[in-house]
């Protein structure tokens, strides 16, 4: 371990507030806050010192919503715990929160089991895990009260996928009425796969085998009609819920709604849909595919909303889905069948600049950049104040930020484990220069400085928005 550590001269940023300040460091937490040029910060000495003026300090990001080494449609993910969470720490994030994936047939302590050793030793950055729930009976709800208390207290459900991770509604009902007794956090993929699985069939026998045919089956109403459906059985659960990368302005309407007759109810987005749109999915000779993800690209007057939901606070997350396949040899599956192009788009290294440059462009504040990337998710999922903020005490998960470096996106210069970006040739202000995981630096100054099995295992409590 190195001793201290001081941070000088820069713009500390967290979701409340915004102070030049020197940040002090020590057995990889914050020791101490003062502002900059006081007497109490001129008392600060360390063995090193990192010179932050000009720059931001912000908080380590924390995705809630990733998929390393996800199988998926005959493949997995491209991104391995050890890639992924590299990549993380380049975009600077240093906690993730990755989803174990019970089988049916099988129970959650295996699922669970099975990626702990997955990552277990490879990680660059912190990780907990969501639960997936794919077989609703008696054994996997009395599974979910022992997974709450170990630090597991979240649970993923799907609407859509018949056949894979679906649940119906009664399985559904059982699954929110446990968690409203033991304080876990459904989270919900809301989707109609049921009537989904109709219109890729006669998509399919028209002819209709393009990748923009993904996009144009997952109609908005279906995601509107699930988000609305599962709200409801929250409702008559008595249970909180969370809805995970909503994508459709009809969707975002039911959250709104809910939260306006006051239900615990919390809403997700992601980059892909602030970003990106149908245009992308439409793009020619199968580049297309590349867009694939589920919830799919929406046309752009979507975007639109999505933002003014995340300025009303009516989503309150910005997480990645980051589930990568490569263009060659994975995507390319569903050449001829776009219902067999694997679901998922690479964003684990790119949230936090996007997020950077939706400030620039004024479509939010720093601060509130801050608590979509950081803070909310952290409390969300309870890990506040350890992680999401900087004040003393927390871990000292630390980015200095350079607000004013140029950048290009390219999969030629990323490090995630896949051949292609999303974002290929999209020009960004904003920067990470430096980042501190516990106090330990893995990447400095543009550089890795990490290793494999730094990042260590955060068993989280329950959601903090409803104690």
């Amino acid at each position: 371990m190195v001793g201290r550590t001081l941070i000088r001269g820069g713009l500390v940023i967290t979701a409340s507030d915004e102070i030049h300040a020197d940040v002090l460091i020590e057995d990889g937490r914050i020791a101490a806050l003062a502002a900059t040029g006081t007497p109490a910060a001129e008392a600060f000495t360390a063995e090193r010192t990192i010179d932050a003026t000009g720059k931001y300090v912000i908080p380590g990001g924390v995705d809630a919503h990733t998929h390393m080494e996800l199988p998926f449609g005959g493949t997995f993910a491209s991104d391995t715990f050890e890639t992924g969470t590299r990549a993380a720490a380049w975009g600077g994030t240093t906690t993730i929160v990755d989803f174990a994936v019970q089988s049916v047939g099988h129970s959650l302590r295996e699922g669970l089991d099975a990626w702990h050793a997955k990552a277990e030793g490879n990680c660059a950055i912190d990780y907990g895990f969501h639960m997936i729930v794919s077989d609703v009976n008696q054994e996997t709800l009395k599974e979910m009260d022992l997974l709450v208390e170990e630090g597991v207290t979240s649970f993923k459900q799907f609407m859509a996928y018949p056949g894979v991770f679906y649940s119906d509604d009664g399985q559904i009902l059982r699954a929110m009425q446990r968690s409203a007794e033991n304080g876990g956090l459904i989270m919900m993929h809301a989707e109609n796969g049921i009537a989904i699985d109709v219109l890729v069939e006669q998509a399919l026998a028209r002819g209709e085998t393009d990748p923009r045919y993904h996009g144009e089956v997952r109609k908005a109403l279906l995601e509107a009609e699930a988000t609305h459906r599962a709200i409801r059985l929250a409702q008559v659960a008595g249970a909180p819920l969370y809805v995970v990368h909503v994508s459709a302005m009809e969707a975002v309407a039911e959250l709104a709604r809910a939260r306006d007759e006051g239900l615990p109810v919390f809403g997700e987005t992601c980059p892909q849909y602030l970003f990106l749109s149908t245009d992308n999915l439409a793009e020619p000779d199968f580049e297309g595919s590349k867009y694939v993800c589920s919830t799919p690209l929406r046309p752009k007057e979507h975007q639109a909303k999505l933002w003014q939901g995340l300025r009303t606070n009516d989503l309150q997350v910005v997480s990645t889905d980051h589930c990568p396949f490569c263009f060659v040899g994975q995507k390319e599956l569903g050449r001829g069948d776009f219902s067999k192009i694997p679901n998922g788009l690479p964003g684990v290294e790119n949230r936090m600049d996007l997020l950077h440059q939706a400030v620039v462009d004024g479509h939010i504040s720093r601060r509130r950049w801050i608590e979509i990337a950081c803070a909310t998710p952290a409390r969300m999922f309870g890990m506040y104040p350890k992680k999401g903020t900087i004040t003393p005490g927390a871990d000292a998960d630390v980015v200095i930020y350079d607000p004013h470096a140029e950048q290009v996106v390219s999969a030629e210069t990323h490090h995630m484990n896949v051949d292609y970006s999303a974002y290929e040739g999209k020009r960004l202000t904003g920067r990470v220069e430096t980042v501190l995981s516990r106090g330990v630096p893995v990447i400095t100054e543009r550089e890795y400085t990490g290793h494999a099995g730094h990042g260590v295992y955060t068993p989280r409590s329950t959601c903090q928005y409803l104690n």
